[in-house]
């Protein structure tokens, strides 16, 4: 039923997707309202049709969008001004995928970064930047004694990772890891497209690190035009 959604484009009535699968009306609507309650589905505001929700997003395998030349390039420079790790990651797909890993400094596996988004730098930027963190991971799994797993905790270190647009985790996906990850948005809308982090020794990441900060976001801000 989904797949005849996705092929029949926005809008399609019950009645056609009925005929097309050639399934009762009644079976038709009763599988409809299942997929509706359950967020795969939505129904368009003329109530004539429907289209697919969020969580049909979901079932797609993420693919990271290969970032244009010019944007390699300023990750590039980057890499080129400091001994830590660079990784560009894109947020289109809802989750965290790696566009551009340093090659260098190879990053933890991406589905840990995509599933377990409360563990990462890049993943506390996913999460703070929506209505509710709770819709995107529902495991908060403990990797080491840093990780934060009690949600009360998490919801205030989130709110201040979306004040300061800045996100650190020091050891808590991998003890030897930690990560200093900002935000990359679109300069149309302020829309939240990808994040650019510094991967180095958790003690290291701890610090205040102004510097390195500021180099981060200068380099953000010029990833901006060119990832929107």
């Amino acid at each position: 039923m989904l797949e005849e959604v996705v092929a029949a484009g926005p809008g399609v009535t019950a009645k056609e997707i009925s005929a097309a699968l050639k399934l009762p009306q009644a079976t038709t609507y009763r599988l409809l309202n299942l997929l509706v309650d359950e967020e795969y589905l939505v129904r368009l505001p003329d109530l004539r049709g429907f289209a697919l929700g969020r969580r049909a997003a979901r079932l797609a395998v993420p693919v990271a969008p290969v970032p244009p030349t010019a944007a390699r390039a300023v990750v590039d420079h980057l890499r080129g001004l400091v001994r830590w790790g660079v990784h560009l990651a894109s947020f289109v797909t809802g989750q965290v995928t790696l566009a551009d890993p340093d090659p260098d400094h190879p990053p933890t596996e991406p589905v840990f970064l995509a599933r377990y988004p409360h563990a990462s730098a890049l993943g506390k930027l996913l999460l703070a930047g929506q209505p509710d963190w709770r819709a995107l991971t529902r495991d908060l799994r403990r990797f080491t004694e840093h990780t934060v797993v009690d949600g009360t905790a998490l919801d205030r270190q989130l709110r201040t990772v979306a004040t300061g647009a800045l996100a650190r985790q020091c050891g808590e996906l991998r003890a030897d890891r930690g990560c200093i990850a900002v935000p990359i948005r679109s300069p149309i809308d302020g829309t939240l497209v990808a994040g650019l982090a510094l991967a180095g020794p958790p003690h290291r990441i701890a610090e205040p690190n102004d510097e390195l900060v500021e180099l981060l976001r200068e380099h953000a801000e010029r990833l901006a035009p060119l990832l929107a």
